[in-house]
């Protein structure tokens, strides 16, 4: 049987479709390119000295600029030594963000990635481009966490390596609203701004907000307050809104004031454990429970549980993941997006709330809602590039690019959803002040 030509090598076969390699630095890591991504990966590789290697269909382009990406790839032979890379700026993309992750996603090695399969091959491109020298430092960008996971000075750490860097830019990605959690689109002609105010309003209905004059509403996570206002302008409600991020305090403290509503919103820079001696008729939890943690869900759970009366509401909107998923130490997001982040299975949210003394009445998936949403902010960052770049930095704004794309990849094919869990305490007579439907909520 006659060979097919390998999609990455040069063909001498005049019918099989092959790819141009030219010039040194492509022929030396074309071995590199095949062991990490397959031979028939649909993106060219253009490197420093001009060459490239180009197979026959190509979404985007890969822009190698600098011997230093492959000494990156060889003291990190994973998906943080590319990332390293590509935030440093040895490496660049051209064209279509969602191309190139979906090309990405799709590539085939031939055998499973490993270090230590990749490694002789990187070894040997980095000997003969002169790049085998001791490792570079990681970007400024990089978190770099000390003490113990999910205490309340790592945390504090954690969220603001991830909301601390700057309002101005959160604004040019999010847009007016600046809600930065999965907006809900009622329609194919909905706008982001009127996705994430159908959100919030489906929120406080679930939480029976509407139902109860003057009902005291406590929103974990605040993040700028969007949440918080929608609840006190709509529906009357007293809400106490907690962060620990400085920046988003400070910020929806200032958005509280324009709205009118400082006498009924309060917002903390505080942990949600630090609250104390208070009771609410009903808790926010969206896009929370990720920076708990599936060792610590059970407590969270009783911590807010411990703050409610009978009949008060629990509402957690978090992205999950079956099976769980704790984002290790080879993982760009947890790296430069979501230090010590974790998704939880929605399964275990249900049961962990069980647990606390919840009654679960709902749980509703907004998977397709979220890739939208994430559209939409890929499309805020790229339309605002340069002003996003300089509000925070060029580095920031290819990480969260990259970040946003991949998560609407991952939304789009399934590969991770997002819950909202609604929970009620039960008085001792089994009443629980439900509506019959949700008809209410909608």
């Amino acid at each position: 049987m006659a060979q097919t030509a390998h999609p990455l090598m040069p063909s001498h076969d005049a019918i099989t479709p092959c790819p141009t390699i030219d010039g040194h630095a492509a022929e030396i890591v074309r071995p590199v390119l095949v062991e990490l991504l397959g031979p028939r990966i649909a993106l060219r590789f253009e490197f420093w000295d001009g060459s490239a290697v180009s197979p026959p269909e190509t979404v985007a382009t890969v822009r190698i600029s600098s011997p230093d990406a492959i000494r990156r790839l060889l003291w990190m032979p994973n998906e943080v030594g590319f990332c390293r890379a590509y935030v440093a700026g040895d490496l660049d993309i051209d064209g279509d963000i969602f191309d190139v992750v979906t090309a990405l996603r799709d590539a085939k090695p031939a055998k499973p990635v490993s270090a230590m399969k990749v490694l002789p091959a990187l070894v040997s491109a980095s000997r003969r481009l002169g790049a085998r020298r001791r490792p570079l430092p990681p970007p400024a960008e990089e978190a770099r966490l000390a003490g113990r996971r999910h205490s309340l000075r790592r945390d504090s750490k954690a969220v603001s390596h991830h909301y601390d860097v700057g309002n101005a830019f959160y604004r040019l990605v999010l847009g007016p609203t600046m809600t930065y959690s999965c907006a809900r689109f009622t329609d194919t002609d909905s706008t982001l701004e009127q996705a994430q105010e159908a959100k919030n309003e489906m929120v406080c209905r679930k939480l029976g907000l509407h139902e109860v004059a003057g009902a005291r509403l406590l929103d974990v996570g605040c993040g700028w307050g969007s949440l918080a206002i929608h609840a006190a302008v709509e529906h009357g409600a007293r809400v106490v809104g907690v962060t620990i991020s400085s920046a988003q305090a400070e910020l929806a403290r200032t958005r509280v004031a324009e709205a009118g509503v400082a006498d009924l919103v309060d917002i903390r820079h505080r942990d949600y454990r630090e609250v104390k001696g208070e009771t609410f008729d009903a808790i926010s939890s969206i896009g929370m429970s990720e920076h708990v943690g599936q060792a610590h869900i059970d407590e969270y759970f009783a911590t807010l549980r411990s703050m409610l009366g009978p009949h008060g509401r629990l509402l957690n909107h978090a992205i999950s993941s079956v099976g769980g998923s704790k984002l290790g130490r080879t993982s760009f997001v947890s790296r430069y997006v979501f230090p010590d982040g974790e998704l939880v299975d929605v399964g275990e949210v249900v049961l962990a709330m069980e647990r606390a003394g919840f009654e679960v009445r709902d749980v509703e998936s907004l998977r397709e809602h979220y890739a939208r949403t994430l559209r939409a902010w890929v499309a805020n960052l790229e339309a605002n590039w340069d002003e996003a770049a300089a509000a925070a930095s060029e580095a920031r704004a290819k990480i969260w690019r990259l970040y946003m794309a991949g998560s609407a990849i991952g939304f789009e094919d399934g590969g991770i959803g997002i819950h909202q869990v609604l929970g009620v305490i039960a008085d001792s007579t089994g009443g629980a002040a439900m509506p019959l439907t949700r008809r209410g909520w909608h």
